[in-house]
């Protein structure tokens, strides 16, 4: 496409848009709470089906309430997929997921509005419950549709009202049927803020996203001996929670030294009795960390693994158990490649990066080819009320989008 006749997105609907949808869970502070299925998200979800509607494009939804709107094309071959989730967490943000949604809904909007037919059909995706925020766990219907998880286990997910995901599925009248599946596609590109702090600390605007990156999460758990706190001397205890936090310090001293994009979490802490009189003789603690090269992801559990042997012959023992993992996902490099052209064609900076945190893009790199891209968030914050991203950032994400999909209907 040559610059003079090059397709950009109407910015102030782009605003309009996400500020609409906004609205439904609006809190006090200007987040939003819109968990799945409830009757904020099906709020949402009626209003982006109208939308679509009103382009002229066919919804189906699937069996696990995923929606597909899709805009005819010239040729019946596999469509181009854009999208992303539209619950969000507990007083989250107006940006995490849905702007993914709106992103595809503008593109659309900017090639109708244009008199263009695109050569092959395009969906919008909007993926039921990837924040796992009210079902455990994320990424649910995404997990299905690539096989990593198990429906009928997802279906008796419950809520903290003890509501079961089906149960929320049938009431919301987007239980959709199985056929209805995305099956084939040439591409999905997800388009989604970075939820961290590189993109807004660099000066930069666009991230093309080469993986997802893998992790590990473990439990350790300490076991000692409760007595009085003010009567038994300090030789003579057994202290869970003293044995925990010299493991915790022992573990992220020799984690430190590893790799400087190794990022690791202590996210989890129980203490028992816990109570303040009595020593604590019992501690299970969390530690998670994450890795593009699964190498350092090998040394990362042989230092957790390590921490069993810490047990102390005649006082507190200590258990590391690993409660699951994921390995690096790469995406596909030639649409990473066009994201990458279309950035320096439209003058946007940008930078190759990775994503520390999970996405529906991961799953449905299995089945389809795809890829990423992200746009800076605000002092790197997200799932929080103050999450940010500027107008004029995410108008030039939408427009990367554009570009690359107009790039790849061509040549489809």
């Amino acid at each position: 496409m040559e610059t003079q006749k090059r397709l950009l997105v109407n910015g102030s609907r782009l605003k309009a848009t996400l500020e609409k949808f906004a609205e439904f869970g609006r809190t006090d502070n200007q987040g939003v709470t819109r968990l799945s299925l409830s009757k904020e998200d099906i709020q949402a979800r009626d209003y982006f089906c109208e939308c679509c509607q009103e382009l002229g494009m066919t919804i189906k939804v699937d069996d696990m309430g995923t929606i597909y709107a899709t805009l005819p094309g010239v040729e019946n071959k596999p469509p181009i997929v854009m999208g992303s989730h539209l619950d969000s967490v507990k007083k989250g943000g107006r940006f995490d997921g849905v702007l993914g949604v709106v992103a595809g809904l503008e593109v659309v909007r900017t090639i109708v509005e244009s008199g263009i037919k695109p050569k092959v059909p395009l969906t919008i995706v909007n993926f039921t419950n990837e924040e796992g925020a009210r079902f455990e766990p994320s990424m649910m219907a995404s997990g299905v549709l690539s096989g990593k998880f198990v429906k009928e286990k997802m279906l008796q997910s419950s809520d903290v009202e003890g509501v079961t995901f089906k149960e929320a599925l049938q009431a919301s009248g987007y239980e959709g049927k199985v056929e209805n599946r995305l099956k084939e596609a040439s591409a999905f590109i997800e388009l989604h803020i970075e939820q961290g702090p590189v993109l807004e600390r660099e000066a930069l605007s666009i991230g093309v996203v080469e993986c997802v990156v893998g992790m590990v999460c473990y439990e350790v758990e300490v076991n000692g001996e409760s007595n009085h706190a003010g009567t038994t001397p300090m030789p003579m205890r057994n202290d869970a929670l003293t044995k925990a936090t010299e493991l915790m310090l022992n573990a992220t001293d020799k984690l430190k030294l590893l790799d400087e994009d190794l990022v690791y979490t202590i996210g989890r802490l129980n203490v028992s009795p816990n109570i303040h009189t009595v020593i604590p003789n019992n501690v299970i603690f969390s530690l998670e960390a994450r890795h593009k090269n699964p190498e350092v992801i090998k040394q990362v559990e042989q230092i957790i693994q390590e921490l069993e042997q810490l047990s102390d012959a005649n006082g507190c023992s200590v258990a590391v158990k690993k409660l699951w993992g994921r390995d690096t996902v790469h995406f596909d490099q030639s649409i990473c490649e066009q994201l990458e052209q279309s950035a320096k064609s439209l003058g946007y900076s940008y930078k190759r990066m990775v994503s520390g945190a999970g996405h529906d893009a991961q799953f449905i790199q299995s089945l389809i080819p795809s890829a990423m891209i992200f746009v800076p968030s605000v002092k790197g914050k997200s799932h929080c009320e103050e999450e940010l991203t500027s107008w004029e950032e995410c108008e030039k994400g939408v427009n990367v989008l554009l570009d690359t999909v107009y790039a790849l209907q061509a040549k489809a």
